[in-house]
């Protein structure tokens, strides 16, 4: 071998080796602290480095709830006057968010909207036009319908049930609601189709002899008037205590005995729901024998 290729390949492994021991102190000052030798040429002394951890879970903090903050902006568009924009608004917080803090308190505004929707005469959806015929009672046209006496004479503004005249017309209503009883909640609500109407609170709630959950529907409903049973139509029904019976099923669903304007749950009420009179009384306008019912004993 040449003197001069002998040269050449000392001095590139020189500059090799310069290049990595030049690398490795660069590392040594920059990044790392390595030891050995290159401790010695250079000391460095690092502070440990930070770790970075997650904030810890704050008990203060409050709670995210969607369901309020929908229920907020309702309130806002009742405010303005929008009630349209807040009615939906008002639905999504009973659908979508049912266990928000805010949902009794939009099941109850939205119900009373709802109900004034449902029997307002200036809204015909949902209602019929009937043009009475000759011979025709006020119970085959409510049979007819598939709706109630109580509804019609609500309907027509009628304080009794009158002849009818041929010709004659009438608001009529079918009657298609759901009924869902929540006895661990105390509370009897109203659907149409699976559109929430409304709310009401039971004063007591007793299953007797019913184990788990049942779907039945309304067998009859009538009132009583002191110790004598009236039927919708007869002239002491008004005022009586509304009754309605269950199929397949000895429970019903019943109004308080009035008093003094007030009702009180220390009345028992056995196997059975029992009603303030007031809202037992909007129920006798809203429901009829057929209507389904269901008992829904747990779950949401």
């Amino acid at each position: 071998m040449r003197l001069w290729t002998l040269i050449k390949l000392v001095a590139g492994a020189v500059v090799l080796g310069v290049t990595v021991f030049t690398g490795l102190l660069v590392w040594h000052v920059q990044m790392e602290p390595l030891g050995g030798v290159f401790s010695e040429l250079v000391p460095v002394q690092f502070d440990p480095k930070p770790v970075n951890t997650l904030p810890k879970a704050d008990a203060n903090l409050p709670e995210i709830d969607p369901g309020a903050k929908v229920f907020e902006k309702a309130r806002e568009l009742i405010a303005i006057g929008d009630l349209a924009a807040a009615q939906e608004r008002l639905r999504t917080v009973v659908s979508i968010y049912p266990r928000s803090k805010a949902a009794p308190e939009a099941r109850r505004i939205v119900g009373e909207m709802n109900l004034d929707e449902l029997l307002s005469v200036s809204n015909m959806d949902g209602k019929e036009i009937h043009i009475v015929r000759s011979g025709e009672s006020f119970l085959g046209i409510a049979a007819k319908h598939n709706t109630s006496l109580d509804c019609i004479m609500y309907l027509n503004g009628l304080m009794d049930l009158k002849g009818l005249h041929p010709g004659e017309e009438m608001i009529v209503m079918p009657l298609e609601l759901r009924v869902l009883i929540e006895p661990g909640r105390k509370a009897l609500s109203l659907w149409k189709g699976g559109q929430f109407v409304k709310e009401y609170p039971l004063l007591s709630a007793g299953l007797g002899n019913q184990k788990g959950g049942l779907k039945t529907k309304i067998a009859s409903k009538s009132g009583l008037a002191g110790d004598r049973r009236v039927t919708p139509g007869m002239p002491a029904y008004r005022e009586s205590v509304k009754n309605f019976s269950l199929e397949k099923s000895s429970l019903h669903i019943r109004s308080a005995e009035p008093g003094d304007g007030k009702e009180t749950a220390a009345e028992p009420a056995g196997a059975g729901f029992l009603l303030s009179a007031e809202d037992a009384e909007e129920l006798a306008l809203l429901l009829r024998p057929g209507n389904e019912v269901e008992i829904r004993v747990s779950g949401p």
